[in-house]
């Protein structure tokens, strides 16, 4: 049935909240009086700066504008109570304008959805979170999206819905009264950038740390480089990166809602695992997400890939705190005045940091200049909980001149180790896709203490090594952590029982409090 209301007409937009989208009806209503024109429903500047946009994008595409009508001029955007940001109800607005001053024929609006900013000249463009709102729009039944051209590709990764792309308010008009028509957009995934970061086979000795990266990948485990300046803590985890297995299409829309939340799309699906780098002077707000218009931090921003803190201990205490609760539970919960929000944040941290303030400390080749307590000091900055997180603590040495200059050693090359690694992976989907849905993980450092106990499977032989390891070198959380990590060593070697071997190995990864 076509919605004949002239008076007020009634358009449907949406607003990000967080990474998750709402319904947002576009109502206006004419009256008669001098000229006013009004937004109301929690809108902040840059919509009520809206007035001016459609104002001017309707005169200058040719038709009658708002500030020509002698009537005053009411846009409600509800639910009263959800504060409404930025400029994307542009389009939304001027098409319920022209309906309701019956400057365009009627349509049905209840299965149409409009985003976009508009140009003072008419032209569309693009803004955030079109992904996000196209999942919500087909999650609702709705049968068009309306939204700029640039944004198109992106929302189209979303079945269900028909994409509309427009580079012009016009061409929403043309479309609409059935004088042209627009094919609605297929999805066209972006060619992958190839890898730029070093290869594994580039980096010369170093080989226990290649090994625990090695099983990080494998994992999704944390990991903690500690070693002097010039080791090659860094140059590590930069070719971690390319060894990390492709992203599964669920997953790559996951990320892209991700980074479309926080103005960061690529135009289309990311498809490849985040590698977030931030700088120790991020704050706290920079990290985990928030602000007065909550959007994702870089622990959100590196889900599903890899979060790297160089010189971990230079960063914020409040900073380094935070990663505590979203290590162990894969979310962030920002919790403001105005605002209660959940961002994903299931990344693998990669941090690094030298023993001491000069870097030296326990070198063999150069004396530390710090004094004892510097070093504690120093070292206590990475707090003992944050540390029980951390399922691989590995100390990385100096490599000796001859064996950099060593050009006859063979070493294995990024794509063989990827291999392996997406073997791995192959493993842990098998042994996880019968979980029910909403406690579906993807890595063993995803599981549970209860599915640790259930799908471990240690042998007797590991059983009876476990038994003999100090009890105030493992906490309970880091029992579970050592096991998940054996399971992944297991996983890597294609076993199906955890061995003594694995649980040692695992278990040498791990500062112990001698040390």
């Amino acid at each position: 049935m076509i919605n004949m209301t002239k008076n007020p007409a009634k358009v449907y937009s949406a607003e990000l909240e967080g990474i998750n989208a709402k319904l947002i009806e576009v109502e206006l209503d004419l009256n008669v009086g001098l000229h006013s024109f009004n937004i109301v429903g929690l809108a902040d500047k840059a919509l009520n700066e809206a007035k001016e946009r459609v104002n001017a994008a309707l005169k200058n595409s040719g038709i009658k504008p708002p500030n020509r009508e002698n009537r005053k001029i009411t846009v409600n955007l509800a639910p009263a109570d959800i504060k409404k940001n930025g400029s994307h109800y542009d389009l939304a607005i001027a098409i319920g304008y022209l309906l309701a001053t019956e400057q365009m024929k009627p349509f049905e609006t209840r299965d149409k959805l409009f985003l976009g900013e508009l140009a003072l000249d008419g032209r569309l463009r693009p803004v955030n979170g079109a992904l996000n709102i196209a999942q919500m729009a087909a999650d609702l039944g709705f049968e068009y999206f309306f939204l700029p051209a640039q944004n198109a590709n992106e929302a189209a990764a979303i079945q269900g819905i028909k994409i509309i792309p427009l580079e012009k308010l016009t061409d929403a008009i043309d479309f609409l009264e059935e004088r042209t028509f627009i094919n609605p957009i297929t999805f066209k995934p972006i060619q992958a950038r190839s890898f730029f970061g070093p290869d594994f086979s580039e980096i010369k000795g170093q080989e226990n740390a290649k090994r625990a990266l090695t099983i990080a990948a494998a994992g999704s485990h944390n990991v903690l480089l500690i070693g002097p300046p010039g080791v090659g803590k860094s140059l590590l985890a930069q070719a971690l990166a390319g060894i990390l297995p492709d992203l599964e299409q669920e997953e790559a829309i996951e990320i892209t809602k991700i980074w479309s939340a926080a103005g960061l799309s690529p135009g289309g699906l990311i498809h490849e695992r985040p590698f977030r780098a931030p700088h120790q002077t991020a704050s706290l707000i920079a990290m985990v997400g928030g602000g007065q218009n909550p959007k994702p931090g870089e622990i959100s921003l590196a889900h599903r890939g890899v979060l790297f803190l160089d010189e971990v201990p230079e960063f914020q205490k409040t900073a380094l705190e935070a990663l505590r609760q979203p290590m162990e539970s894969g979310y962030i919960h920002v919790s403001r005045a105005k605002h209660a929000l959940i961002f994903p944040a299931k990344f693998t941290l990669i941090a690094a940091m030298n023993p001491c303030p000069c870097g030296y400390y326990g070198d063999p080749e150069q004396d530390c200049k710090c004094a004892p307590f510097e070093v504690g000091k120093y070292q206590k900055k990475i707090s003992g909980p944050l540390l029980d997180r951390i399922d691989l603590q590995i100390k990385v040495g100096r490599i000796n001149i001859a064996e950099l200059r060593n050009r006859k050693e063979i070493r294995p090359q990024s794509p063989e180790i990827k291999s392996r690694i997406e073997e791995s992976r192959r493993i842990q989907f098998e042994r996880f896709k019968h979980l029910p849905r909403g406690r579906r993980i993807a890595t063993n450092a995803e599981m549970s203490s209860r599915q640790v106990e259930n799908l471990a499977h240690p042998d007797a032989s590991a059983e009876a090594f476990l038994e003999t390891i100090d009890k105030p070198d493992l906490s309970p959380r880091g029992y579970y952590r050592l096991l998940k990590v054996a399971r992944t060593i297991a996983d890597l070697e294609g076993q199906e029982s955890i061995t003594k071997n694995h649980i040692a190995e695992a278990y040498g990864y791990r500062i112990k409090k001698e040390d």
